[in-house]
Parts: structure tokens; sequence; C-alpha cells
């Protein structure tokens, strides 16, 4: 049984399971760069730029530097992907024990390499045991407390019945696996047909269309991902399916808000500036697309998305491509 935890980065994700695990253990560590938000964590319990109608308990308290989370034996990668590795390494200087488990959180993968945060995470941890959590799990409704599901991913079934105690509530239920590519990759290329739902929304393309869209959005993930090393059954569970239906349809999905806002016509510096927090699905459009291509996998949807973000390609023209593709069986 886990004592204590340390969770790197003070984003919503990590507000929210702060909010989660906070009721679980009698000691809960934010790591975060802006002394500001530490200090609002720690004087009124609040963080001011996310989630900030969440009241977190009294035993979540932040801190700013590495050393601190070194001191706990459960730490939360809850950090972009972009600064994973980065972020790893600054763990890594200052020395982790080997028997300190770490969980990572974000859901994407790295550009040039394609690697996997776990597999990030456990290069820089040869020692440690590295396990993932993901699913349908938007932070806003984490921090109201509303019903959830998620998957923890770990090679450990020991670890992972613990892991599966440490987050399981009344409201957010956890189930276990151990297929982490399969998990990863599933939390990670969902994020960019939630892009292409919300274009879609943008165009006012109607019901049937997106419906159409998400569920062939479902067929290729499934083949890529079993391409890169994940298992079927995993795509048509929490982290696959499951993810994918809420971030293609949830307003609370930056994702989709990216999409929904190029589909109305806006630029995709206008697109992401009016977020005001990191929308994962742009820069993962860009790693997934080469993966992608690595693979030689068939995707049509990625590549669409690709051009409308990267090669200056009119949203309503990419999609209208993809209706007008040669006809196929649908199990391809």
């Amino acid at each position: 049984m886990f004592t204590s935890a340390a969770i790197l980065g003070t984003g919503s994700f990590g507000t929210a399971l702060a909010s989660l695990i906070g009721t679980r253990l009698p000691e809960v560590v934010m790591i975060g760069r802006d002394p500001a938000t530490v200090d609002s964590i720690n004087l009124k319990h609040r963080n001011p730029h996310y989630l900030s109608a969440v009241e977190l308990p009294e035993t979540v308290r932040a801190e700013i530097g590495m050393t601190q989370a070194s001191l706990h034996p459960v730490i939360l990668f809850c950090v972009p992907t972009s600064v994973t590795r980065q972020a790893a390494a600054d763990l890594a200087d200052v020395g982790l024990p080997e028997e300190t488990v770490i969980v990572s959180c974000a859901k994407g993968i790295e550009r040039g390499t394609g690697d996997r945060m776990s597999v990030i995470l456990q290069e820089v941890f040869p020692r440690n045991p590295v396990a993932v959590l993901s699913g349908p799990n938007h932070a806003e409704e984490i921090g109201r407390n509303l019903a959830t599901c998620a998957v923890i991913g770990c090679t450990n079934e020991d670890l992972a019945v613990q892991l599966q105690d440490l987050f399981t509530t009344p409201h957010f239920r956890c189930y276990t696996s151990d297929d982490l590519a399969g998990i990863e990759l599933g939390g990670a290329i969902k994020n960019v047909y939630a892009i292409a739902a919300g274009i879609a929304a943008g165009l006012k393309l109607g019901d049937n269309a997106i419906s159409a869209l998400v569920t062939r959005a479902l067929a290729e993930m499934t083949r890529l991902g079993v391409m890169l090393g994940g298992r079927v059954e995993t795509f048509a569970g929490l982290s696959g399916v499951g993810d994918l239906i809420a971030t293609c349809f949830s307003a609370h999905s930056r994702n989709h808000r990216v999409g929904l806002a190029l589909g109305e016509g806006k630029s995709l510096e206008d697109a992401v500036n009016s977020l005001g927090m990191v929308a994962e699905g742009v820069p993962n459009t860009l790693s997934i697309y080469e993966a992608a291509r690595a693979a030689d996998a068939r995707t049509p949807i990625i590549d669409a998305v690709h051009a409308i973000l990267y090669q200056e390609m009119p949203a309503a023209w990419a999609l209208s491509q993809l209706l007008n593709r040669d006809p196929r069986p649908e199990k391809d």
C-alpha cells in the first residue's frame, strides 16, 4: 500500500488526480514551476489556473523542485508529452530509489523516436516499475467527482492491483491490463481523431457524418495500433473506443475545440491560442503521422488531419476527399 504520492505537473489533469488521490492518501505533493501557483495550492487549496473551482483536500500541497518528488513511493507524470523526457532526466538527476513506482498519465508519443511515454520512462529509469493510467477521463469531470472509469496498464499483476486500489473511489472505477502499448497508443492516436471530429462539427457536416467519421477512426486506430504493438481487444476498451468517444464528442476536449475552430475558419495559431492550454493532438498529429508512415500503415483520417494542420490544406477539401475515396469492404 502507498503512503504518499508526488504528482509532476500542476495542469488540469495533475490537479484532478491530486483531488482524487488526495482523498486516499495522507500526503500528496504536486511539483510545479510557478511560485504563485504553488502558493495558491498551499494557502488556498486551489489551483488558480486550472480547475480553479475545485477545492483540493487538506492532504495536498505543492512544492518546486524534483527533490521533493523523489521522496515518495509513487510518482505520477502529468506533464505534457513534449517535456516528459526532460522531466524524467531532471528527476533522475536528483536520484530515485529503485522501488519507486512511476505512473505515466500523459497521452502521446514522442516525435522523432515514436516512443511511448512508458518507453521513455523505462529508458531513463530501467530499474523502476513503470505503469500507465488512461481512459475517458476529462479532468473537469474528475474534479467534480463525476463518475468515470480508467484502465491501469502494468506488467506486474500485484503492482497493478495496488495502483487499482490507490485510484479507485466511489466515482472513479479502475480496471487493469498488461497491454501498455495498446493503452498508450489508443490514448495518443485518438487525439488526432478528436481534431477531425471537431473540424466536421465546425463545418456543420451533421451527426451522421461525424458518427461515420468516428467509427472509421476506430477501425483506423485499431489497425495502426496493432501494427505498432498493441492488442486488438485493448482498442475495444476504455483507452480505445472509450477515450475516442469522450474526446470526439465532449465540449471538454481541447482537441475537439481546436478542430471546431479550424472548421469554423480560424487559423491553427488562433485555434490553439484561444485554448490557453495544451492540446496534445496538435503536436501528436506530427508524431503519429510519422509513426504511421514508418509502419507503412493505411491511415487516411490521420493523413487528412496532418494535411490540414501542417500542409495548409483547406479543411472542407480534406474531409471531402475522405468521402470520395474508392469504396472498400467495411472490414478493411
